[in-house]
């Protein structure tokens, strides 16, 4: 028996859309990491990008237990001497691009900064409304909050 290595023309995606209103940020993060990865798929290959394109909407209705809403706090460097700040997930979900959030913390759960994470990363759209424009691509809704109770609060 030989071990099953995925080809780029063996590769099908799929768009999928979940609605991220009053779900728990890390749950799905972490499903969406999977998502994109391709870990869901019999066909996963480490080195290739076998995974499904992810839409999010209602990135900045995402909920954070406990008190990580005031204490979780996001550090950024302007590139001057002296010039690390931080901003706290309140400020930025409560501020002009609350879907930051999201796609930091999906980001630090796919493989660190290599070109296939870059690579799946183009994969997930992520909006703050409701709305988004990838309607022609037919995606296919789920409901991640039935999965497990914990899931929404």
């Amino acid at each position: 028996m030989k071990t099953f290595s995925a080809k780029p023309n063996d590769i099908k995606k799929e768009w999928l859309v979940i609605d991220a209103e009053g779900i728990v940020l890390g749950r799905l993060a972490s499903y969406v990491a999977k998502v994109l990865r391709g870990k869901h798929k019999p066909m996963f290959t480490p080195h290739m990008d076998t995974g499904d394109n992810v839409v999010i909407v209602n990135a900045g209705k995402v909920k954070l237990t406990g008190r990580k809403r005031g204490k979780k706090v996001y550090y950024y460097h302007t590139g001057y001497p002296g010039g690390i700040k931080e901003r706290s997930a309140e400020h930025i979900l409560s501020g002009e691009h609350p879907e930051r959030v999201f796609n930091k913390a999906v980001e630090r759960m796919l493989p660190k900064d290599s070109p296939l994470a870059r690579k799946q990363m183009k994969n997930l759209h992520v909006y703050a409304g409701p709305e988004h424009p990838h309607a022609p691509q037919q995606p296919k809704s789920i409901d991640f909050a039935a999965f497990n109770e914990k899931n929404a609060r």
